[in-house]
């Protein structure tokens, strides 16, 4: 171990000393260095040695009670659908915003409704294609394409996933990183070097499966600092932990389905959660960062109960536009609550009828003022006649 008291070791220019006696591991030396770079840090293995403080009782209370009652705000509808897809819309699209990729909502919408891979690093759609990979990557486990338990080869399919074609596919997808990487330029914080892989991702994934005193909600911010501290991807690290992150809270609490996504918080209070976690590791300061991701769940959750109960009001409202009890119209507002955009032929093969009839139905619900014709250039690689929600009424 270095001894970090009596000698000053930089990281790209940053000063070692930030690392106090408390810190939540050790620094090592690395062994395949990047210029400038000539320690790293291990983080212990979980559950740190942090005696929960008494003040945080209440606001840990706080945060389950409003997390209950998101969690219940499901339980009572026949397809849960119609508010978790536009909520896992958002998700994907902040999430990735965390990284610095940032595309607009209704181009979003037309990109998923169409996917395509990107042509060249320059081509705008690697942008669109990161953000429709996060949100496959979320679905995974709801669509049963990925039933793994929580575990090292499900962090490893959803790396997969998310690097799909994208700026970095070629950074091997779905394997951890056999060389030494660093967070900023110069670097903030160096994650372990490689040969220290095996040792801390064995032990993340035993901690999954072993719980311990805290609380499973707290264990889950706890195992989300881990992921993060370690970095084991080259690329691509943020973006698997925020996905690891709501599948950990949807089952330890219980919740009826993945209710909980953490990014908007997180966006919003960038600077805090980038610091925080960074003060975890150079102080091993658990309190705050506890307290501020329980000061998100609460947010969270009582902003996506009350996002929840806007897009019922629409959904019934939409419903109550048809007048009729024709039931393909019906399913047709459902579905769109789960992909907003639809082409008249796309919708004639899934509903098995005359392309006539399908644009006489997307019509309808044009007059009804529920769809807007999007006018779609013909050349375009999209369809013509794709019709869609509005975007004001959908991205709430």
């Amino acid at each position: 171990m270095i001894d970090y008291f009596n000698k000053i070791f930089y990281i790209k220019g940053v000063d070692s000393k930030i690392f106090t006696p408390a810190m939540a591991g050790r620094l090592v030396k690395t062994t395949k260095s990047l210029p400038g770079v000539t320690i790293a840090f291990v983080p212990n293995p979980l559950p740190p040695g942090w005696v929960w403080p008494q003040d945080l009782w209440p606001l840990l209370l706080d945060a389950k009670c409003a997390l209950s009652s998101l969690g219940g705000t499901g339980k009572h509808l026949p397809n849960p659908e119609i508010l978790l897809q536009p909520l896992q819309r958002r998700e994907a699209q902040l999430s990735s915003k965390l990284e610095g990729t940032i595309t607009d909502p209704p181009q979003q919408v037309l990109f998923d409704a169409d996917p395509r891979y990107p042509t060249s690093a320059q081509d705008p759609n690697n942008a669109l294609r990161e953000v429709f990979n996060y949100r496959r990557a979320l679905r995974s486990r709801l669509d049963k394409t990925n039933d793994l338990p929580l575990s090292l080869r499900l962090i490893r399919e959803l790396h997969k996933v998310l690097m799909d074609g994208v700026r970095g596919s070629d950074q091997t997808p779905g394997e951890f990183r056999t060389i030494q990487n660093q967070i900023g330029l110069p670097a903030r914080y160096v994650p372990p070097p490689p040969e220290y892989l095996s040792e801390t991702l064995n032990a993340f994934e035993s901690y999954m499966h072993s719980p311990d005193d805290f609380d499973p909600l707290v264990r889950a911010f706890l195992a989300h600092y881990q992921f993060e501290a370690i970095h084991p991807f080259r690329d691509g690290n943020g973006r698997v932990g925020r996905l690891l992150l709501s599948f950990m809270i949807a089952e330890w609490c219980k919740l009826s389905s993945q209710w909980l996504y953490m990014s908007a918080f997180f966006e919003k209070r960038k600077t805090d959660y980038i610091d925080l976690l960074l003060n975890v590791s150079t102080r091993g300061d658990w309190e705050a960062w506890t307290r501020f991701c329980l000061e998100g769940v609460l947010a969270q959750s009582i902003d996506t109960e009350k996002r929840c109960e806007r897009l019922l009001e629409l959904h019934r409202d939409f419903h109550a536009r048809l007048r009729s009890g024709r039931v393909r119209l019906s399913n047709l507002v459902d579905r769109l609550f789960k992909s907003p955009v639809i082409g008249v032929t796309q919708y004639s093969k899934e509903v098995k009828v005359t392309y006539p009839t399908a644009r006489s139905d997307l019509r309808k619900l044009a007059e009804l003022g529920i769809l807007e014709d999007l006018n779609m250039d013909p050349i375009s690689y999209y369809c013509p006649s794709i019709y869609g929600i509005t975007f004001e009424d959908i991205e709430l």
